[in-house]
């Protein structure tokens, strides 16, 4: 499966991939905000697509509605800082198959992971 990291701090971007890389992934890109994820998508059709809620340009929440009307079988799982629950509920409603607070553990993100892209445990 694609992978497409999108977070407008390198330092997350990295330590997802860093932390993705024990999982059947293959990362295609990053991207550090919404309107530069929405190009991505178009051109390399991720599969999945690991999505920041706070970001410049187009923000995480709007680019999951594009996100969703262009490639509606692509599975997203917000990562976002905002811990409120409503966000959460929003991001669902819109078309994401998780949500996970920041800061996570490597644990947490691989198992968030493995439940968006239905990955068995190996």
């Amino acid at each position: 499966m694609k992978l497409l990291v999108v977070d407008d701090s390198t330092i997350m971007r990295r330590a997802i991939q860093k932390y993705s890389s024990s999982l059947p992934l293959r990362i295609i890109g990053t991207a550090s905000n919404g309107a530069e994820a929405l190009e991505m998508l178009v051109v390399h059709e991720p599969d999945v697509i690991t999505l920041d809620i706070t970001m410049p340009k187009i923000d995480g929440l709007s680019a999951l509605k594009r996100i969703m009307e262009i490639a509606p079988r692509t599975r997203v799982l917000v990562i976002t800082a905002l811990s409120d629950t409503a966000t959460g509920i929003q991001a669902l409603r819109s078309g994401a198959r998780g949500f996970l607070n920041k800061p996570f553990t490597e644990a947490q993100l691989v198992e968030e992971l493995r439940h968006v892209c239905g990955i068995d445990d190996l």
